[in-house]
């Protein structure tokens, strides 16, 4: 079995984030990995702004981007800190698309050991086992996937 060197941990600051991030934190200690925070900023949403921006009345994708950016990680460093992750080195991407492909291309980019995820988050559906964000990247990663359920 391969070190693990790098723990690559999907946020999008559901209930499910906290609990999936300590985790991470608590493996990458124990490895000494650094921990990839990445969250993705789902397309559909950048696209809904977009139709409002050409219709005149909302603000501008690019200030909606860089607004989201800036929003995102101010709420990872306060998951950070809520969770006293402060050994492992980290490293935070965002990014813009489709959330399944983008975390597969990220774990390819950055070459992971292992992708951390919540069972669950904002596309929240009931009564499933997991998301559908989860499952995707659980069928297509080339990495271990390791699974945090609940909000404990």
């Amino acid at each position: 079995m391969e070190q693990i060197k790098r723990i690559m941990v999907a946020v999008d600051f559901s209930e499910y984030s906290r609990p999936t991030l300590k985790y991470a934190a608590y493996l990458a200690k124990l490895h000494k990995a650094v921990i990839v925070i990445v969250n993705i900023l789902n397309k559909r949403d950048l696209d809904a702004v977009q139709r409002i921006e050409l219709e005149g009345i909302g603000i501008s994708a690019e200030k909606f981007i860089a607004r989201q950016k800036s929003d995102r990680e101010m709420a990872a460093d306060q998951l950070l800190k809520e969770i006293g992750c402060n050994n492992p080195p980290v490293e935070k991407i965002f990014r813009i698309g489709v959330p399944w492909f983008e975390l597969l291309e990220v774990a390819k980019e950055q070459k992971v050991d292992l992708v951390v995820i919540g069972t669950k988050g904002n596309d929240n559906i009931p009564n499933s086992l997991f998301g559908s964000t989860a499952e995707k990247v659980f069928r297509r990663c080339p990495v271990p996937v390791l699974f945090v359920r609940g909000t404990d």
